[in-house]
């Protein structure tokens, strides 16, 4: 029989294209859930968006039995976007695992969000298996890549897996070292359901469709749950698993993944975030959330055709079910009418978004040029800093630093200690404009 301790919930973190969703491709067909050389690649990857672009902009949940010593395992991975304008999504997924896979490119070594997600996973206090990845490229500097991972972010050489996801080589042994060293979910003995919603998205038929980890008790069909935070009431029409589509189970308990189908037709009820519980759930199992996502750069967003307005506030309304990034409010314009002035996380995720409207819902859009938020008050006008952490090779120092004071940028500390590591001080609008490069 099953039970908490076969349970093992991790996700895989990366700096963008250091391949997470090809290593997430041999875990699937390790598993039997894929037939090797019969399916697409980066499998997880399902919106076409990200298969063009080559990246993950969505989060995608999966669950795989396994079989190890004769004794079978659950494991629900999530894998996660590696670009910082959606580190959001790992954010969420942190919160809804026992550990990760903290994968690194053998030819380009430890960069900008591998620091950044290692350290959202130490604040976590997650299990970190760190990985060097495409170990089979003749570019490939594994030595390197290893001594970056124990002098940069403090790992032992012998906890380090070395492997190549595109032809297989070490990925049996780590999906092993999984099970090994990721601990089961804590059994909390609540009496009562108590759940984080980590996802969800609206379906037209059977409304808004919440991706849940479970933190205590049972939920199944028929069984009436409350949105902690505004206290709407549900009865719940379906629970299940991720397989990856969306496969129906009895039940859910505690320490699972899976989703919870609500029949809300009000998207504005449910947040990422919130805690499903429930009804007689105390109020002490309401579970933390995430932190409110604070937006970079605004937008405006006008469509073409005037008569499209409402078509792009349900538009809107539908991807903020699960891209809680996204703030828009309500704009007038003489030239384009009625729009959005709409808040993103960066660049990338401002064209990201404005392709997914235009695609998925069939709307021809104009979107101006992205710019920091100013406030003005007493006559003086504030503008938006941001804190600069980089990492750089000494090489690249002088280059870098000239840059950084070229776009009004303000030195406050070095670090040389392992790497050299540089703090700034900058306007926003400079960084989004020449500095950072999507």
């Amino acid at each position: 029989m099953l039970t908490n301790k076969n349970i093992r919930n991790f996700a895989i973190i990366a700096h963008v294209d250091h391949g997470k969703s090809t290593l997430a491709d041999r875990f699937l067909e390790i598993a039997g859930i894929l037939s090797v050389g019969k399916h697409e690649s980066q499998f997880l990857d399902r919106n076409p968006i990200s298969r063009e672009r080559g990246i993950t902009i969505k989060l995608a949940p999966v669950r795989m039995n396994y079989l190890l010593n004769n004794k079978e395992y659950i494991l629900n991975l999530i894998d996660t976007p590696g670009h910082v304008d959606f580190s959001y999504e790992v954010d969420r997924t942190l919160a809804s695992v026992e550990g990760v896979i903290l994968l690194v490119d053998a030819t380009q070594g430890i960069q900008a969000q591998t620091i950044g997600n290692a350290y959202k996973a130490v604040e976590k206090n997650l299990t970190i298996i760190p990985v060097i990845n495409k170990i089979d490229l003749g570019s490939a500097e594994v030595e390197k890549t290893e001594k970056q991972l124990t002098d940069f972010l403090g790992f032992k050489s012998q906890e380090i897996y070395k492997v190549s996801a595109k032809t297989g080589e070490g990925v049996q042994e780590l999906l092993s070292a999984v099970i090994e060293k990721t601990p089961p979910p804590k059994i909390n003995n609540f009496s009562n359901f108590t759940s984080l919603i980590f996802d969800s998205y609206y379906d037209q038929h059977r409304g808004v469709i919440a991706f849940v980890r479970v933190f205590g008790g049972t939920v199944k069909k028929g069984t009436k749950l409350i949105l902690a935070q505004n206290k709407t009431k549900i009865e719940v029409m379906e629970v299940g698993i991720f397989k990856p589509e969306l496969t129906e189970k009895d039940e859910l308990t505690d320490g699972e993944i899976g989703y919870i189908v609500t029949n809300l037709k009000d998207i504005h009820q449910v947040r990422v975030g919130d805690s499903l519980i429930n009804e007689k759930a105390a109020e002490e199992l309401i579970l933390q959330g995430y932190k409110q996502v604070k937006p970079m750069v605004f937008a405006s967003i006008f469509p073409t055709d005037t008569n499209d307005y409402l078509n792009l506030k349900k538009a809107l309304e539908k991807l903020y079910l699960n891209d809680s990034a996204l703030q828009f409010n309500t704009i007038h314009s003489k030239a384009f009418g009625a729009g959005f002035r709409v808040g993103f996380l960066g660049l990338l995720h401002a064209d990201v978004v404005r392709e997914r409207l235009e695609r998925e819902f069939n709307l021809s859009l104009i979107l101006s040029p992205p710019q920091a938020d100013y406030q003005f008050k007493d006559d003086k006008v504030y503008e938006p800093f941001v804190k600069l952490f980089i990492v750089v090779p000494n090489s690249y120092l002088g280059a870098v630093m000239q840059l950084c004071e070229n776009y009004r940028g303000k030195f406050i500390t070095m670090d040389n200690k392992n790497q050299i590591s540089i703090t700034y001080e900058m306007p926003l609008a400079e960084m989004i404009s020449d500095f950072l490069i999507i």
